[in-house]
């Protein structure tokens, strides 16, 4: 899958391993690395396991149309569904079948 990025801050911190560890600290920072490595390999998000490690799943309420996998308990990688090439953001409820693209928005414990 292609991987995107909320903003230009977000994709140099998710694009260096130093700066991941300086905001999140070396376990966090490795988990990151391997969910992102993870994603990268999928063709479609229906190749991300939705068992754990990883997790994914959907978001409910206020994060409707979000996605979520798990890093350091109680830590998510935030991201949102999108089609390439166009990058259109898809549907709330999208057939994993058809996303081929990612916005990484943030990290974050939502409980």
């Amino acid at each position: 899958m292609k991987i995107l990025f909320k903003n230009r801050r977000t994709e140099r911190n998710f694009n260096s391993e130093r700066k991941l560890v300086e905001n999140y600290g070396r376990p966090m920072a490795k988990k990151i690395m391997m969910r992102l490595a993870v994603l990268k390999n999928a063709q479609t998000l229906s190749d991300v396991p939705f068992t754990p490690p990883e997790r994914l799943h959907r978001l409910k309420g206020e994060r409707k149309g979000q996605y979520a996998s798990d890093l350091v308990h109680p830590h998510r990688l935030i991201f949102e569904p999108r089609r390439e090439p166009s990058g259109t953001h898809v549907s709330d409820d999208p057939d994993p079948v058809s996303v081929t693209a990612i916005t990484i928005i943030e990290v974050v414990d939502y409980h």
